[in-house]
């Protein structure tokens, strides 16, 4: 299991390396939320991060969930 303490409302720059679907290059995020991954292995090691993505000028932009690797998020 892991220990994940995400403050909600901080700013995470998550490379394509640590998501699971990097199409669309690097984000930040404004953190809503987190969720495990339910469905999968305990050791899988992914997180839902939900929240806004950040405009170029840091205004909040649309909200999306994101998978990420675990080991990304602050213990």
């Amino acid at each position: 299991m892991f220990d994940i303490r995400v403050r909600l409302g901080a700013v995470m720059h998550i490379r394509p390396a640590d998501r699971v679907n990097p199409a669309d290059g690097p984000v930040t995020l404004r953190v809503t939320g987190v969720r495990l991954v339910a469905n999968q292995r305990q050791d899988y090691g992914r997180v839902w991060l939900e929240g806004f993505r950040l405009t170029e000028d840091g205004g909040p932009g649309r909200q999306t969930q994101i998978l990420v690797r675990a080991d990304l998020l602050p213990p």
